[in-house]
């Protein structure tokens, strides 16, 4: 067990929007160390995401976020030698996290060519309420309401 609680990491506000959830997710985007090639491919991003759509390209970005957030999940717990899904709410720490992987992971999976264009068109399809992204928030929402019965297993 832990000796103590872990700090919370205070993160400083991406430079061109000026909002911290854009450098949480840029955290995610990033490999190897190179921030500011995430920031480069987040940004085009954006910009294609501003040419494709009528709106904002922040705010498009927010409500795909918003729209792949997962409300609850199923953690496997064992009672009695059987091994059951439990449906359980999310924390909010863990949601916006998990809706972030799950952009990006997606994201990469795509068949565009370059990063950008491939995390622009799945910002779009998660905006529209489509997509993998969006699929997997519900495969997760419908796995909990299915195992709905064990929710008295919870811990």
């Amino acid at each position: 067990m832990r000796r103590r609680k872990a700090k919370k990491h205070i993160l400083i506000p991406d430079p061109k929007f000026g909002d911290v959830v854009v450098t949480k997710f840029v955290n995610n985007l990033m490999l190897d160390g190179k921030k500011s090639l995430a920031y480069d491919i987040f940004y085009d991003a954006i910009s294609i995401v501003d040419e494709k759509s009528e709106d904002n390209g922040l705010d498009v970005w927010k409500k795909a976020i918003a729209n792949i957030t997962p409300g609850v999940e199923v953690k496997s717990r064992r009672v009695g030698g059987a091994t059951f899904q439990i449906p359980t709410p999310v924390r909010d720490s863990r949601k916006e996290s998990l809706a972030m992987k799950w952009l990006i992971g997606f994201s990469r999976k795509r068949n565009e060519k370059t990063m950008s264009q491939k995390l622009a068109y799945e910002i779009i399809a998660a905006a529209k309420e489509e997509g993998a992204a969006y699929k997997k928030k519900e495969d997760t929402h419908r796995m909990a309401e299915a195992n709905k019965a064990f929710s008295h297993f919870r811990f």
